[in-house]
C-alpha cells in the first residue's frame, strides 16, 4: 500500500511517499517561499535499495495548487517517478492546521469534513484554505485513494482546562469555542515521542520548540501535551515570519481608533506583514542572518527578540512542569540555526540548561544532543518528520 502525504504550510509545501506497513518512504519534497519571485523545488527519489536520486529547480511557483501540481506529476515522471500511475496510491493523508472542537482525531474527508474546514477558516487564514485546497486537489488526481485529515489542534485536546480556557465571559466559550487550541500538534507529537525514545523515559516531560516560518512551543508529560504557546488562532506566542506573536490588545484599538485602520486591515497586518518580515524586511532566516553579518541593526534586534520570546517561554513552560527531562529544537529553523539555539538557552544554566557550543555549531544530520556535560536538562535537536507522523495515523485509521 502507498500512502502520499501532503504538509501545506503558510509557505511552503512538503511532501512524501510511503510504502506501507514497512514506512518506506519512496519519495520526498520540498517546495519553498511559494508566492514569491523564485519559488524552490528539492525533490528526491528513493529506491527500494535506498538508493537516491534528487532534482533541484529554482522557478515561479504561484500558489500552492501550482506546487501541488509540480509535486505529484514528479510521482510518475518517467526519470524520477517511483510509482508507475496514480492509482497505486491507496491513501491521501493531509495536514489540517485547524480542527476547533470538532476534530480530534484523523478525520476521513467527506463533503461535510471540508465545509467544516471551511467554516474554520478565520481561525487559521494562512494555512486551512491551503489545506483544503491540497484535498480538493488530490481528490481530482486520485479518485481512488482515501482522503485522511490529521489536524494539528488533535495533539492539544489533552489540555487542561487552566490552559485552554481565557479569562473572558463563560458565554464565549460555551456558546462560541473561544479558548486555546494550539497548533503545529503533528511535529510536537512527533519530536516529543522520539525524546522519550531517546531518554528510554517513557513519563519525560518534554517541552518542544517549534521554528519555522510558524513556531510554537509545548509542554509535555508523557507525550501528552499541557500547555503550548499558540491559542484560539496560530497567531500568539513566538515571534513568526510573518506573524506578530504575543501582542498588546490595545494596540489593535489603537490602530482602528487613532491611526484609521479598518478591521481586514489589521488581521493583515498581524498575520502577514509583521514578525520578522516587519522587523527586518524579510521572512528567511537565511536572509535575516546575512542582514546580520553585513552589520545591518534591526537583524540583530530581530534575532534577539526572537530568541528572547523563546526563552521567555521555556521559563514559563519549566516552571509549569516543576522541570523537564528535555527541550527538543525542531523545525527548519530550530534544526538548522544554531544562533536561534545559542541565543535562546543563554543564561539558563540556574534551571539546567547549558549548551556545548562545538556541537550546537556542527551540521550533522538526525538527534543530536547539544547539552555541556553536566547539564542537567539535555537539548536536543530533532528533525521533525510530521510527513511519517500523518501517515502513521493514516495507517492507523483505515486499518482500525
Amino acid at each position: 500500500m502507498y500512502i502520499f502525504v501532503i504538509n501545506s504550510g503558510s509557505s511552503s509545501l512538503k511532501y512524501q511517499l510511503f510504502a506501507w506497513p514497512q514506512e518506506q518512504p519512496r519519495c520526498r519534497g520540498l517546495i519553498e517561499r511559494i508566492g514569491q519571485a523564485e519559488g524552490q523545488l528539492t525533490h528526491t527519489a528513493i529506491g527500494p535499495d535506498g538508493q537516491e536520486r534528487t532534482l533541484t529547480r529554482t522557478e515561479p511557483i504561484p500558489d500552492h495548487r501550482a506546487g501541488l501540481q509540480l509535486a505529484l506529476a514528479l510521482l510518475t515522471d518517467p526519470e524520477l517517478g517511483v510509482i508507475q500511475s496514480p492509482e497505486e496510491v491507496a491513501v491521501v493523508g493531509h495536514r489540517a492546521v485547524h480542527g476547533g472542537e470538532q476534530f480530534m482525531a484523523p478525520t476521513l474527508v467527506t463533503t461535510a469534513v471540508k465545509a467544516k474546514i471551511r467554516e474554520l477558516f478565520a481561525l487559521a487564514p494562512l494555512h486551512n484554505p491551503a489545506n483544503l485546497l491540497g484535498m480538493e486537489v488530490a481528490e481530482q488526481l486520485f479518485p481512488q485513494a482515501r482522503q485522511v485529515a490529521v489536524f494539528d489542534t488533535a495533539f492539544h485536546s489533552t489540555l487542561p482546562p487552566q490552559a485552554y480556557r481565557f479569562a473572558l465571559p463563560e458565554r464565549l466559550y460555551t456558546e462560541h469555542g473561544l479558548r486555546a487550541y494550539g497548533f503545529h500538534g503533528t511535529s510536537h507529537k512527533f519530536v516529543c515521542d522520539e525524546a522519550r525514545r531517546y531518554l528510554q523515559q517513557p513519563e519525560a516531560r518534554v517541552i518542544t520548540v517549534h521554528l519555522g516560518n510558524g513556531c510554537s512551543m509545548t509542554a509535555t508529560v508523557a507525550g501528552r501535551s499541557v500547555d503550548t504557546s499558540m491559542g484560539f488562532g496560530p497567531m500568539n506566542g513566538l515571534v513568526m515570519g510573518t506573524r506578530a506573536g504575543d501582542t498588546d490588545q490595545a494596540i489593535i484599538f489603537y490602530l482602528v481608533e487613532q491611526l484609521g485602520y479598518s478591521l481586514e486591515e489589521v488581521k493583515t497586518l498581524l498575520n502577514r506583514e509583521s514578525g520578522m518580515l516587519g522587523l527586518t524586511g524579510h521572512t528567511d532566516m537565511r536572509d535575516i542572518t546575512r542582514q546580520l553579518e553585513a552589520g545591518v541593526e534591526r537583524a540583530r534586534l530581530a534575532y534577539d527578540l526572537y530568541a528572547y520570546r523563546i526563552k521567555k517561554y521555556l521559563g514559563a513552560f519549566l516552571a509549569a512542569l516543576n522541570g523537564a527531562e528535555a527541550v527538543v529544537f525542531t523545525g527548519g529553523v530550530g534544526e538548522n540555526d544554531a544562533r536561534v539555539r545559542s541565543l535562546a538557552c543563554q543564561h539558563l544554566d540556574f534551571l539546567g540548561i547549558q549548551l556545548d557550543e562545538e556541537q550546537n555549531q556542527r551540521r550533522t544530520p538526525g538527534l543530536r544532543n547539544l547539552s555541556a556535560p553536566g547539564a542537567r536538562v539535555p537539548v536536543l535537536v530533532i528533525p521533525t518528520n510530521e510527513e511519517l507522523e500523518i501517515a502513521r495515523q493514516c495507517a492507523a485509521l483505515v486499518s482500525g
